[in-house]
Order: structure tokens, then sequence, then C-alpha cells
């Protein structure tokens, strides 16, 4: 496989962490504040994607600095799609809010 394929994929796969991770995290602030047991909640949240993303960094990359660097930079452009994303929800939810809706 070329260099640029394989970096493109570690791009890819960098995408795929960052919205696992940041989606996990959106999915848990909505849980935790509900939740009898935020605490426990936010803690096995926090270590289950930390070592989802530390075990698909160390596999992505496998050694090569080149494809942990494309990896790394979808795990940040991740984090931007993300937050637009939950931004938009909160915005229609508070739209509707204001209108009296729920």
């Amino acid at each position: 496989m070329s260099e640029s394929l394989t970096v493109s994929l570690a791009l890819l796969a960098g995408v795929l962490l960052g919205m696992i991770f940041f989606g996990g995290l959106w999915w848990t602030i909505q849980r935790g504040i509900s939740s009898k047991q935020p605490a426990v909640l936010f803690s096995g949240s926090f270590l289950l994607r930390t070592f989802i993303v530390l075990a698909g960094l160390y596999y992505v990359s496998r050694g090569d600095w080149h494809k942990l660097l494309a990896c790394l930079l979808g795990f940040l452009f991740a984090r931007i799609l993300v937050a637009r994303l939950t931004r938009v929800q909160i915005e229609k939810k508070t739209k509707i809010i204001e209108e009296g809706g729920l």
C-alpha cells in the first residue's frame, strides 16, 4: 500500500475515534444529568472512551509518526464536527422550549 493511502486511512481512523470519544462524551452528559449515580457514569465513560482511543491510536500508528499525526488530526477534526452537530441540536431544543413546545 502506498504511503499516502495509509496516511489517509489513518486520518479517517482518527475521525472515527474522535466521533466515538466526543459522541460518547455527549451521550454521557445527556444521561449524566438525570442519573442517580453520575460519578460512576462519568468515570466509567471516561475510562472506556480513553481506553478505546488510546488502543485505536496505538493500533493505527504502529510506530509510524506520520500515521499517528494523521490520526490525531482526524481526532481533532472530529471534535470540531461533533461540537457543531451538538450545537445544532441544542439550538433546536432551545427554540422549541422558547416557543412553548415542551
